[in-house]
C-alpha cells in the first residue's frame, strides 16, 4: 500500500533535501541526542531550511527532571548510585552516556521554547507530552505488575494531563516535551 511518506537516513544538522521542502518537520530526537547547544541550533536551522514557510515543526525533548519522577517511581532513586547518577544531571542537564542510558541532553519546557524560537519560530508553544502525574501511574504499575489502562486511575492521569496544559510552570513534571510552531509567512 503506497502511503506518499518517504524517510531517510541523515543527520539532522545537515539535511539533504532541497530549502521548503517540507510542509511539516518533525525534529523528534536531536534535541536530546545533542548534548551541545551549538548542534541543537544546527538541527534547528536545517528544519527551518526545509519547512516551508506556514509549515508546522514539532521538536520533541526530554525534561530536566524526567529522571528524578522516573527513577522515584521506579523505587530505586534512594540508592547512592542512582541519586549520584540524577544529581548530575539534575546539575548539568547531561548524562554522559556511560551507564544505562544514552549521551543526553534535559530541557526545562522554557529552554526548549527558547531555542525553538531563536532558530526563527516566535511562535512556539511548548506541552508537555505526559502531565503532571504520569509518574504515580508507572509507580503503580512498576510496583503492582498491574496494568491499570481501564482504570479511574488512568482516566484521571489523563486528566491531570490535559487540566495541565494551560499551566505551563506545570510542564517540569511531565517527563518529555514537545514544541510546536510554524515557520513564519
Amino acid at each position: 500500500m503506497a502511503t506518499g511518506a518517504t524517510a531517510e537516513l541523515g543527520d539532522a544538522r545537515h539535511l539533504a533535501a532541497d530549502d521548503s521542502a517540507f510542509d511539516v518537520v518533525l525534529v523528534l530526537g536531536p534535541m536530546y541526542h545533542l548534548p551541545r547547544r551549538a548542534d541543537r541550533d544546527r538541527a534547528l536551522a536545517e528544519a527551518l531550511r526545509v519547512l516551508r514557510p506556514g509549515g508546522l515543526l514539532a521538536v520533541a525533548g526530554i525534561n530536566r527532571y524526567a529522571s528524578l519522577f522516573e527513577h522515584a517511581a521506579y523505587a530505586h532513586l534512594h540508592t547512592e548510585s542512582m541519586r549520584e547518577s540524577i544529581g548530575t544531571i539534575l546539575a548539568t542537564q547531561v548524562h554522559d552516556g556511560k551507564k544505562a542510558f544514552t549521551t543526553a541532553y534535559f530541557h526545562t519546557g522554557e529552554q526548549l521554547r527558547e531555542e525553538v524560537a531563536a532558530a526563527g519560530f516566535p511562535d512556539a508553544s511548548v506541552f508537555g507530552i505526559e502531565g503532571p502525574a504520569w509518574s504515580l501511574l508507572a509507580a503503580a504499575e512498576r510496583n503492582t505488575g498491574q496494568s491499570f489502562r481501564e482504570s479511574a486511575l488512568f482516566e484521571s492521569v489523563l486528566t491531570a494531563a490535559r487540566m495541565a496544559e494551560a499551566h505551563p510552570e506545570l510542564l517540569a513534571a511531565s517527563s518529555h516535551l514537545l514544541a510546536v510552531a510554524r515557520r513564519p509567512v
